[in-house]
């Protein structure tokens, strides 16, 4: 009996340890884009911090080395503020890039508003999480499209130690901000289809972000 347990947990995926990835230098992580990307120490966590000063066209991704994902979870830790010379419409752009393509030009994309978790205004908390997946459907083509549909409200502090799980599985993906056990956002359909691809850390502009504790789990 003993000699089948190991042949069957392999088949199943039992035996599948999760990728590790403790983000606290940047070895083997390649930006995308104009954001800096050093280790940092961050309200006493080790992290690396993203920093994006200006307002390019797309978002800068810093791309994990090694890293391919199809199906499974990815969790990380994540602190969002806006950099010293945002414009009062700058929000705090932060989270993770998945499926990207080999030149990481193509990806799935959720990310948080850290500014509209606590916005005084019901419309901006309504659009504090957001999927999109530039370069053909960004947020402002989604919420043109389909308003309501890629975006939700979840409660963020702006600068606070945000736990976020992407949950992926053929064309479905939920999202889940905190400790929640139920997701804030779910996507049938995923718009690049059933791929797989780079897994990348996520800024926008006006944006200085410290991430940590990144954690993939293949399924």
């Amino acid at each position: 009996m003993v000699a089948f347990i190991a042949p069957i947990a392999l088949l199943l995926g039992i035996a599948r340890a999760p990728a590790v990835y403790p983000l606290t230098s940047t070895s083997g992580i390649e930006l995308k884009g104009t954001a800096t990307l050093a280790p940092a120490v961050y309200q006493g966590k080790w992290s690396v911090v993203m920093n994006e000063d200006l307002d390019p066209d797309s978002g800068d991704r810093a791309v994990i080395g090694g890293a391919d994902f199809r199906n499974g979870t990815i969790d990380f830790d994540v602190a969002g503020l806006r950099t010293e010379n945002a414009p009062a419409a700058a929000r705090g752009f932060v989270g993770i890039a998945f499926r990207g393509n080999p030149d990481m030009e193509r990806y799935e994309n959720f990310y948080l508003r850290m500014t509209n978790g606590r916005a005084p205004s019901q419309e901006l908390r309504n659009h504090a999480i957001q999927y999109c997946s530039p370069p053909d459907y960004t947020w402002d083509v989604l919420r043109k499209k389909r308003p309501g549909k890629y975006e939700a409200h979840t409660d963020l502090e702006l600068g606070a130690w945000t736990h976020v799980r992407v949950w992926v599985q053929g064309t479905e993906a939920k999202f889940y901000v905190g400790n929640m056990s139920n997701p804030a956002l779910v996507v049938h359909e995923l718009l690049r289809g059933d791929t797989h691809g780079k897994v990348a850390l996520w800024v926008a502009g006006y944006t200085r972000a410290y991430f940590s504790h990144l954690t993939i789990r293949a399924s």
